[in-house]
């Protein structure tokens, strides 16, 4: 009896001491649960912080060039806040990119391109998507090849092609009409990246909407308006933004087949081009020259500034758009597209 009394004890005694480990354990995880969590957003955090100020950095350093007197170009004292604020810079490089008319045809372009390559690459992309035809699976390996060929591979048969267009004796070189013929023909930039994205979303809607919209009498064109577009809006949101950042930003293109043909059509990107080019010539046909001497222009450091000064005034209208589209448009349009993570 008493054996039995004793291994009761020490069964008891076992029990508990089970038991109070057990709760003890169980006291500690949320504390190791929670410091868990604080780590993982710590590192989550820095990364974050850290990619944002390398993204960033380069920004506010261009501002604090911009806003630099020419005085303290040579100071190795200045390095982030200017000795003396000026905006000498934002006028030098408003006269020599002839902004506001550079501006005015910039943005042009830029729209008409956008709408003709958004109406262009949604059409292939659903006819690829829906439409059953002879060659059709040909036609979509053509469009993958335009996203992995470089376009200076056909630079010169395009250009021998648009000197005499079509056998009329039509010279189309040194004429924006390239341009809008290129997005009115699936071949504008990355074009062939917009007409895949337009194929997959449009495979991913549900096909017996299509199929009762036929039912109710409507042609393949109808559908595609009525029906098709209304639900593609993600892919339309986030073709139209890259397209039109795209070509504002597009250098090839434009100096290939015009600029560099038509001395007197300019963006603003190619107008940076041929400031860097010549700068002084520049700066004496603005007559500026007398706001900072007659040495400063011949200063390494002083093309640069002036050089960041019109890179902000470029990126000033698309930093404007981002700023009124990114929240309603540009990320819901990635979201609805299946471009994230």
């Amino acid at each position: 009896m008493m054996k039995n009394n004793i291994f009761n004890k020490i069964a008891n005694r076992s029990k508990d001491f089970y038991n109070d480990k057990l709760s003890t354990k169980e006291k500690r995880r949320p504390l190791i649960n929670n410091t868990k969590s604080l780590g993982a957003s710590i590192v989550k955090y820095l990364l974050l912080y850290g990619l944002a100020f390398i993204i960033i950095f380069p920004l506010l350093q261009q501002i604090s060039i911009a806003l630099r007197n020419p005085s303290d170009l040579n100071n190795p004292l200045v390095l982030w806040i200017p000795m003396e604020f000026s905006l000498q810079n934002v006028k030098v490089a408003l006269i020599v990119l002839d902004y506001w008319k550079v501006l005015a045809t910039t943005l042009i372009l830029s729209l008409t391109v956008t709408i003709l390559q958004l109406i262009v690459t949604s059409l292939v992309g659903y006819a690829l998507a829906r439409l059953k035809f002879p060659g059709s699976k040909l036609v979509f390996i053509i469009v993958i090849f335009t996203i992995i060929i470089a376009p200076t591979t056909i630079e010169l048969p395009l250009k021998i092609n648009f000197r005499d267009f079509l056998g009329t004796g039509t010279n189309l070189l040194g004429s924006t009409n390239i341009l809008y013929l290129f997005a009115a023909t699936g071949m504008g930039i990355k074009a062939g990246i917009f007409i895949y994205l337009f194929r997959q979303f449009f495979k991913g809607i549900p096909i017996e909407l299509e199929e009762a919209a036929l039912i109710d009498g409507a042609n393949p064109l109808q559908v595609f308006i009525k029906v098709m577009l209304p639900n593609a809006m993600g892919a339309i949101i986030l073709t139209s933004i890259l397209t039109f950042v795209w070509q504002w930003n597009d250098s090839y293109y434009t100096f290939t087949y015009v600029s560099s043909i038509k001395d007197s059509f300019d963006t603003l990107t190619t107008k940076m081009m041929g400031i860097s080019q010549n700068i002084n010539e520049a700066i004496q046909n603005a007559g500026v020259l007398g706001l900072f001497g007659q040495d400063v222009s011949k200063n390494p450091l002083f093309t640069s500034m002036i050089l960041n000064t019109a890179a902000i005034l470029t990126m000033i209208p698309l930093l404007i758009i981002y700023l009124l589209v990114q929240k309603r448009l540009f990320t819901e349009g990635v979201e609805r597209s299946g471009l994230v993570g």
